[in-house]
């Protein structure tokens, strides 16, 4: 995690976890001098809109407050979804044997994106399988993951 991503987590935290919810991961997405600060959230009953609102105003007022973040920026409070991202080994270990999609910030074995079954966690990789083929993929070279639902 980048530290500017965990800076936002140490902020936001403690207060997403007063409203009675759990902070799932925070995604920063700079777009030329904008950017996209999205922030999913959970709890054990779902997610709905309210939820959303109620976190985002809270976190907004600190973000005005603590200003951790140069420039315009469209702040974002969300659900995981079903095709919840992943952003730590905890979460990884809890969907051990679904289907991932991930993308790595540089080529392993020529190739950046991976579709495969989420096979295990070992030490600081993530062990997916892919076409019978076992790959451990460092979590520091992972760009994005998510959970490819099924039905």
């Amino acid at each position: 995690m980048s530290a500017k991503l965990s800076l936002l987590q140490d902020l936001i935290e403690p207060s997403v976890v007063a409203l009675g919810y759990q902070l799932w991961g925070i995604d920063m997405v700079s777009q030329g001098r904008h950017s996209m600060l999205r922030i999913y959230i959970d709890a054990e009953n779902g997610i709905d809109v309210e939820d959303c609102a109620k976190v985002s105003r809270q976190v907004s007022g600190i973000l005005d407050v603590e200003d951790p973040i140069s420039g315009e920026y469209t702040l974002e409070v969300s659900s995981p979804g079903m095709d919840r991202p992943l952003f730590n080994l905890e979460q990884y270990k809890a969907y051990i044997g679904h289907v991932v999609q991930l993308k790595l910030r540089m080529p392993f074995d020529g190739r950046r994106k991976f579709k495969g079954v989420l096979n295990g966690i070992e030490d600081e990789d993530v062990v997916l399988v892919v076409d019978q083929e076992e790959y451990l993929l460092p979590i520091d070279h992972i760009e994005k993951a998510n959970i490819v639902p099924q039905f």
